[in-house]
């Protein structure tokens, strides 16, 4: 039995509800009374716990106070729908449901924050620090918009067979059955394949595909892709919290270190060039760069807790 919209839409108006205050008994008696009424109520209740469990993108705290809680009411309950469609797979998006396809799952994480959704066919998508995308999953396509930021993703098997794309500003990344990450930069987008390969489009050469194959990167601008290059050792350790380097230049370690602290993070030309190898806790930078000085003939000085220089001792 599938629930249809309308049943779809009640149990994300229960939700929703009782997300924005405690309910009161009146309520949940009411609530209860729906849940009981048929079948395909309970069954759509059921996906909004299984959603909730798994996902951090149930609307959550709506104020139903004014007008514009009313509107946002709303716009939570509309959210909610689109991912209980989601979660029924492809065939409930070919079923009438229309209006909530456009409808795009946000997801952010803030400086130094990282954290891994699931998503309803199986893939796992992990956000590094200060990341931003929306899902967009119809019944002809699966794709990830990265607005900024970088993922690391392992897509899921669809029964549909659904093409996996992430788009970036300047092109697309098509998944061949794999595990990748993609990292927007400022004009151009870096894309490093640890399992299967990938096709990658630029925005402005889709007729001109470049197939990249596990243990290989390159970048990609609107108009041009990249020769392949090998990975680095340690590519997406970040997604367990680690950042993993090896013989890098002390400017570009300072530069990776700054995406995940607060303030300015800054290297002295002098010192840029030292070299320096190891793997090291991103929860840990200031004891990172405590300890800088123990291997590099280095010192670290705080103008203030925010802006941070790494230079000559």
């Amino acid at each position: 039995m599938t629930p249809d919209l309308k049943v779809l839409e009640a149990a994300a108006t229960w939700y929703v509800q009782f997300s924005a205050h405690p309910p009161r008994d009146s309520e949940r008696q009411a609530w209860r009374q729906w849940l009981e009424a048929d079948p395909a109520h309970r069954l759509a209740w059921e996906r909004v716990e299984r959603l909730q469990g798994q996902w951090a993108a149930l609307p959550r705290d709506v104020s139903l106070n004014t007008l514009a809680g009313v509107r946002a009411r709303r716009r939570a309950v509309l959210k909610t729908v689109a991912l209980l469609i989601c979660a029924g797979g492809a065939g409930w998006l070919a079923t009438g449901s229309r209006p909530y396809q456009a409808l795009l799952v946000g997801e952010r994480t803030g400086v130094g924050e990282r954290r891994q959704l699931q998503l309803a066919d199986g893939t796992r998508v992990d956000l590094n620090t200060s990341t931003a995308l929306d899902v967009a999953y119809d019944e002809r396509l699966r794709q990830i918009k990265l607005r900024e930021g970088e993922i690391l993703v392992e897509t899921g098997k669809d029964p549909a067979g659904r093409p996996f794309i992430v788009q970036t500003a300047q092109g697309t990344v098509r998944a061949l059955g794999t595990r990748f990450s993609v990292r927007c930069h400022s004009k151009d987008t870096r894309v490093s394949v640890l399992e299967h390969a990938v096709e990658l489009r630029a925005l402005e050469a889709a007729d001109r595909p470049r197939r990249l194959e596990a243990g290989q990167q390159a970048r990609f601008d609107e108009a041009w892709v990249s020769p392949p290059t090998p990975l680095r050792e340690g590519e997406g350790a970040w997604a367990k919290g680690i950042l993993t380097v090896v013989d890098w230049p002390l400017g570009e370690f300072i530069a990776e270190l700054d995406r995940y602290r607060h303030g300015l993070l800054r290297c002295s030309d002098e010192v840029a060039g030292l070299r320096l190898s190891g793997a090291y806790r991103l929860d840990q930078i200031d004891a990172i760069l405590h300890n800088l000085g123990k291997s590099l003939p280095v010192r670290v000085t705080y103008r203030t807790r925010y802006w941070v220089t790494v230079e000559a001792v």
